[in-house]
């Protein structure tokens, strides 16, 4: 198993490239299922999830062809007519769920193994068919498989999620683009890689309002076409790679960053000490001086602050001056990086849904084992600051979600390798 060796100490300076969004690009090539035309994704990362997302689609006979160095994705499911998404893929991934809303959408019948993916705590499918459910179809639960039929079309309905929920919001969304009449969503989720989803299917001939709010309008349509469409820069990415300067000191250039994307990050960095301006090419962060604030953290959907960064920060408040307090709502059992945080020398008690971080002088490298995607790219952040070296195993994780992690870590003057197992 690959292992990254990091070396603390020294500034970081220079410029990093942020990718293409890995969670808008998983949401993005399901669309292909929904029509008969060509779907081209451009600025798509280079990623194993994508490749998993690429094996199911093949698997249920789409056509996905990698172009100019896989960042140019060019589907096709015009003899897309398998409705299985079989166990031995899905397991490997949370978003191959979203292959039910299209396939039903379009063919009428889906049988879809439950999903994987991090072990982050449960997030279950029930919402998800309760909404298709309320849209016309029968669905079953059999050895592991949902078993999904909707004879005579989906039908537009008023969906009430009683939570924001991402994953369900994406699937709803795309299976309304083909049901017959009109879907409201209420309490959407409204993330940027919805909204991006949204783009995406109105140039396909969606008829989509309200994305980016908390009620969603589609009407239905007979059929869509195809389109050319960029995914989004990652917002994930493009927040892990703001702290390295934060936990090394020096400036660095994030290229093709948006702070519409991390608005609420953006403010807990500003208040921990760190400064974050726009410029031509994206956005350069700095720290305002050698001590970093204690700042409290409550992760929440969008526009508040990321699950999905909650890991890096804890790490950055490890070196903060005094006690931070950060509680996580998205994800039970998301923190499992404290304890490999805590060999480094951090100060961090779990609670439950809440870990106290009491910050000290200097973490020690060490060697840490990476429990999730989020938590892997965390430890390699702690080590970039801490003394010594500090070996990171089982960064398989890390392949799902930063492509080309350390030449670009190593690009800005850090200490960075791989060790192939």
């Amino acid at each position: 198993m690959d292992s990254i060796v990091v070396t603390g100490g020294g500034e970081l300076n220079g410029q990093i490239p942020i990718a293409g969004a890995k969670n808008a690009c998983l949401t993005l090539m399901p669309a292909t299922l929904l029509s008969d035309e060509p779907l081209t994704l451009t600025n798509a990362p280079r990623l194993s999830d994508i490749k998993t997302m690429t094996e199911l689609l093949q698997s249920l006979g789409a056509e996905v062809t990698s172009l100019a160095e896989d960042k140019v994705l060019v589907l096709s499911s015009h003899n897309a007519d398998n409705p299985l998404a079989h166990y031995d893929i899905v397991r490997k991934m949370r978003a191959s769920n979203l292959v039910l809303g299209p396939l039903l959408a379009r063919h009428g019948k889906a049988i879809v193994s439950l999903p994987g993916g991090c072990a982050i705590g449960a997030r279950p499918m029930d919402i998800h068919t309760m909404a298709l459910e309320k849209m016309g179809a029968k669905i079953e639960l059999k050895d592991g498989y949902l078993h999904a039929v909707a004879p005579k079309g989906l039908q537009g309905a008023r969906i009430d999620f009683p939570f924001a929920s991402v994953g369900a919001t994406e699937n709803i969304l795309m299976a309304a683009t083909l049901a017959k009449g009109t879907t409201e969503i209420y309490n959407a989720a409204r993330e940027p890689e919805i909204v991006d989803l949204a783009d995406c299917l109105r140039k396909m001939g969606a008829q989509i309002e309200g994305d980016g709010t908390s009620i969603i309008t589609i009407q239905g349509v007979d059929r869509l076409g195809g389109a050319t469409h960029p995914v989004v820069t990652d917002r994930i990415e493009l927040g892990t790679y703001m702290l390295a300067p934060a936990f090394t000191g020096g400036e660095v250039e994030l290229l093709g960053g948006r702070l519409d994307l991390v608005g609420a990050f953006v403010e807990k960095l500003d208040a921990a000490g760190i400064d974050v301006t726009e410029t031509a090419g994206g956005l350069m962060v700095k720290r305002r001086s050698d001590v970093i604030k204690a700042v409290d953290i409550v992760t929440e959907p969008f526009p508040g602050f990321p699950t999905d960064l909650q890991a890096q920060m804890m790490a950055l408040l490890c070196y903060a001056d005094g006690t931070s307090v950060l509680e996580e709502k998205i994800f039970e059992n998301r923190f499992m990086h404290a304890p490999e945080l805590i060999r480094m020398g951090a100060n961090i008690e779990v609670h439950g849904g809440t870990a106290t971080v009491q910050g000290v002088k200097s973490l020690k490298g060490a060697p840490v084992m990476a429990t999730d995607l989020r938590a892997s790219v965390s430890l390699i952040l702690a080590g970039l600051a801490a003394e010594g070296e500090t070996v990171v195993s089982r960064v398989y994780h890390l392949d799902r979600g930063y492509e080309h992690v350390v030449s670009k870590l190593r690009g800005v003057g850090a200490q960075i390798e791989r060790i192939k197992s």
